[in-house]
C-alpha cells in the first residue's frame, strides 16, 4: 500500500549520492529512514535527471536547506536514476553544483512505488512529496504532475504549521494566531 497520511512511512533503505563529501567514494553512501527517527523528513520525488524542471526544484529547496535545518527536518529528494546519474547531473549542472542534501536512488522503482508516485509506464516518479513527523508518521503529502514543480515557501509554511501542534487556519503563515 502506498504511503498515507497519518500512517507509518514506507521504511526504505536506499543508495544516495551526498555531494557534500570531500571524497568521491564516500559521497556514495546509503540513506535509511529509520535513521532519521527523533527529525522530520522532507523527502522530494522528482522524474528525472538532465530535465528542466526538476533543476529548479532542486535548487529552489537547496537554497531553502537552511529554513528545514532549523526546523528540524532533514531534506532529501529521489528519483528513478542511479547514484551515477545524479553525480554527472550534479557535476554538468552550475545549479546543482552547490548540492548540499542527498540525491536517493531509486533504480529498483521500490521507493517510488511504495510512497505511492510511481508512473509505471515511464519508469520514473511524479512530482511527489511528503512530510514525515519525528515518530516516522507520513503527516502531509503532496503529488503533482510532471509539468509543474513545487512552492518550497508552501511545503515550510505546512511545515511550520504542523509543529505548532494546533488548529491552523487556511493561509495560516508561522508567527500568526493558531485556533487553540
Amino acid at each position: 500500500m502506498a504511503a498515507q497520511v497519518g500512517k507509518p512511512a514506507p521504511a526504505f533503505e536506499v543508495q544516495a549520492y551526498d555531494r557534500t563529501k570531500d571524497n568521491t567514494d564516500d559521497q556514495f553512501t546509503t540513506i535509511k529512514l529509520e535513521e532519521l527517527k527523533g527529525k522530520w523528513v522532507c523527502l522530494f520525488f522528482y522524474p528525472l535527471d538532465f530535465t528542466f524542471v526538476c533543476p529548479t526544484e532542486i535548487t529552489a529547496f537547496n537554497d531553502a536547506l537552511g529554513e528545514f535545518e532549523s526546523r528540524n527536518c532533514a531534506l532529501m529528494t529521489a528519483s528513478t536514476d542511479s547514484v551515477y546519474s545524479h553525480k554527472g547531473w550534479c557535476d554538468s549542472h552550475p545549479g546543482l553544483a552547490e548540492l548540499k542534501y542527498p540525491m536517493l536512488a531509486d533504480t529498483n522503482h521500490k521507493l517510488s512505488e511504495d510512497y505511492g508516485v510511481l508512473l509505471e509506464e515511464k519508469g520514473i516518479a511524479y512530482r511527489g512529496i511528503f512530510l514525515i513527523d519525528p515518530e516516522g508518521i507520513v503527516r502531509w503529502l503532496a503529488i503533482h504532475d510532471l509539468s509543474v514543480g513545487r512552492n518550497v515557501d508552501e511545503v515550510l509554511r505546512v511545515l511550520d504549521a504542523f509543529q505548532t501542534d494546533k488548529l491552523v487556519p487556511c493561509n495560516w503563515k508561522k508567527g500568526e494566531k493558531t485556533l487553540n
